[in-house]
C-alpha cells in the first residue's frame, strides 16, 4: 500500500468517527430539542445571542482551532507515525468527546463558563481551584496565540513591519473583540478567516499531493520512537499534541457558542464535528512535518532555528508559491488570532462571574478588560518556548479535570459514563507523568518512575470516581 494512503485512512477514520462514534455520543447524552437554550431564553444581545447554525460552527472552529493544530502537529510529527493515529484516535474518541460534552453542559447549566460547570459536577473546591486555573490558562493563550501569529506576519512584510508592530495591532483587536458584542466583530468578521482556513487546509492538502508523492512518511517506522533528542513518546507526545487531538482549551472556548445555539440537536455539529475538522488541520501538519522534510534531524533543526512557525513558512512558500504561499500562511495565522480574541474575551467573562460584575455596560467590561491585558501584555516579552511549555501541560490538566466533570454528570444520571470516564483516566495518566518528569517545569524525575507515578495516580482517580462519583453536589442544579 502506498504509503500516502496512511493520510487518506487517517482522514476517512476522522470522517466515520464523527458519524458513527460521534452518534454514540450523542445518542448517549440525550440532547432535547424542545428544551430552551440559554440564547433563546436569556438573548442579552451581547453574549447570548442567536446564530444561523453554520456560523457557530465556523466560529467554534475558529475559536478551538488557534496555534495549537499547527504547531503542535508538527512538533509531534518527530515522533514519527504514532503521531497520526493520535490524531485520529484522540480526536474522535477524546478530543470530540470533550468538546460535545463541554459544549452541552454548558447549554444544560444557561452558559455557564469552566468553573461553574466543573463546580456543579465536582465540587465547591474544584470550582474555586477551576476559576483560578481557567483565568491563567486564558491569559496564557492569548499570549501565545498572539505572539505566534505575530511572529509569522513580521516574515510576510517589510522589515519596518517587525514583530512588535504587528504584536501591537493583534492586541488592539483583541481588545475590540473582547468588549464588543459578539455578533458586532466577531460574527462579522470571521467567515472571511474561515475562508482563508479553508484555502489553508485545502491548498496544503492538495500540494503534499502533487508535489510530494515520492516523499510521503518516507522516513516513518512504525513502533520505533524517532525523535532525534531521544525524548520519550509517552507521555511528551501527548502532550505536544494537544490542539488537534485533545485540548482542555476547549472547555473555555464552548461555552461561548453554548450562548449562541438554537436548538441542542445541533450540539453534534458545533461541538464534536468543529473538533472532527480541526484534527483534519492536525493530520495535514503531522503529514507536512513528516514529508517535507527527508528525516527527523532536518525537521528537528527547522523547530529548533524559528519555532515550527519557520516550517510553516518554508512549507507553505514550496508547496503553493508565493501567492498561494502567502493565502496559506494566513491560513494559518487566522487559527491563533481567532482563538485568542475569545481567549480573552471568556477570561473576561470568567472574571465577571466570578466577582459578579454584570457585563451589560461597556464601561464595566472596561473594568475587566484593562488589567487582564496589561498581565497579557507583560507576559507576552517572556521566551515562546517557556510560555508553550507551561501551555501545553495546562492545557492537557484542564482537558483531564472538564472529562471528569463530565463522567460525574453522566454517572449521576445513570447513563453510560466510560465515554468520558476512559479518556480521563488516559489524559490524567499523561499529564501527571509528564509534570514528574519533565526537568525543566516538572520535578525531574526518572521516566520509569514519572511513568508508575502518573499510572498510579490516574487509577487512583478511576476508583475514587467509581465510589463516590454519584455523591450529589450542593448547590448543583437538578433540572439539567
Amino acid at each position: 500500500m502506498p504509503r500516502y494512503m496512511w493520510f487518506i485512512l487517517a482522514a476517512l477514520g476522522l470522517l466515520a468517527g464523527y458519524f458513527i462514534y460521534g452518534k454514540i455520543v450523542e445518542k448517549v447524552f440525550q440532547p432535547d430539542p424542545n428544551r430552551k437554550t440559554p440564547a433563546v431564553e436569556i438573548n442579552d444581545g451581547v453574549d447570548y445571542v442567536v446564530m444561523p447554525t453554520w456560523k457557530i460552527w465556523l466560529i467554534q472552529l475558529l475559536n478551538i482551532a488557534g496555534v495549537g493544530p499547527v504547531f503542535g502537529p508538527i512538533m509531534g510529527a518527530l515522533y514519527g507515525p504514532t503521531a497520526l493515529l493520535w490524531v485520529v484516535f484522540g480526536s474522535v474518541f477524546a478530543g470530540a468527546v470533550h468538546d460535545y460534552f463541554t459544549g452541552m453542559m454548558s447549554v444544560r447549566y444557561r452558559g455557564a463558563n469552566v468553573p461553574d460547570v466543573v463546580g456543579y459536577n465536582l465540587g465547591k473546591i474544584a470550582r474555586q481551584i477551576m476559576r483560578i486555573f481557567a483565568v491563567l490558562l486564558l491569559v496564557l493563550v492569548g499570549v501565545v496565540f498572539a505572539t505566534a501569529p505575530a511572529g509569522l506576519l513580521a516574515k510576510l512584510t517589510p522589515e519596518s513591519l517587525d514583530f512588535t508592530f504587528w504584536l501591537c495591532v493583534i492586541f488592539v483587536y483583541y481588545f475590540l473583540a473582547t468588549l464588543l458584542p459578539i455578533d458586532k466583530l466577531i460574527g462579522r468578521i470571521y467567515p472571511v478567516f474561515g475562508a482563508l482556513l479553508i484555502i489553508m487546509a485545502v491548498g496544503i492538502t492538495v500540494t503534499m499531493f502533487v508535489e510530494m508523492p515520492d516523499q510521503f512518511y518516507s522516513w516513518a517506522e512504525w513502533g520505533v520512537n524517532q525523535n532525534p533528542d531521544d525524548l520519550p513518546l509517552w507521555p511528551l507526545m501527548f502532550i505536544t499534541i494537544a490542539c488537534g487531538a485533545l485540548s482542555g482549551f476547549h472547555s473555555t472556548q464552548s461555552p461561548l457558542m453554548a450562548r449562541c445555539i438554537a436548538n441542542e440537536k445541533n450540539g453534534r455539529l458545533v461541538f464534536y464535528g468543529a473538533m472532527i475538522a480541526e484534527g483534519f488541520i492536525g493530520l495535514v501538519w503531522v503529514t507536512v512535518g513528516m514529508t517535507f522534510y527527508p528525516d527527523p534531524v532536518s525537521l528537528d533543526q527547522a523547530i529548533d532555528a524559528g519555532t515550527a512557525s519557520a516550517v510553516v513558512y518554508d512549507s507553505s512558500f514550496a508547496l503553493m508559491g508565493t501567492f498561494g504561499g502567502v493565502l496559506a500562511i494566513l491560513g494559518v495565522i487566522v487559527l491563533p488570532i481567532t482563538s485568542g480574541d475569545t481567549a480573552f474575551r471568556a477570561a473576561r467573562l470568567t472574571i465577571a462571574e466570578i466577582i459578579k460584575l454584570d457585563q451589560v455596560k461597556p464601561v464595566r467590561r472596561l473594568y475587566i478588560a484593562i488589567p487582564v491585558f496589561a498581565i497579557g501584555i507583560a507576559l507576552s516579552q517572556i521566551d515562546f518556548n517557556i510560555i508553550w511549555r507551561y501551555f501545553g501541560w495546562s492545557n492537557q490538566t484542564l482537558a483531564a479535570v472538564m472529562l471528569w466533570a463530565s463522567a460525574a454528570y453522566m454517572y449521576r444520571r445513570n447513563l453510560v459514563h466510560w465515554i468520558c470516564s476512559i479518556p480521563a483516566t488516559f489524559i490524567t495518566a499523561a499529564a501527571v507523568t509528564y509534570i514528574c518528569y519533565e526537568p525543566n517545569m516538572g520535578l525531574g524525575l526518572d521516566i520509569m518512575v514519572s511513568d508508575v507515578i502518573g499510572a498510579v495516580f490516574a487509577a487512583a482517580c478511576l476508583i475514587w470516581f467509581i465510589i463516590k462519583g454519584k455523591t450529589p453536589i450542593e448547590g448543583a442544579p437538578t433540572n439539567c
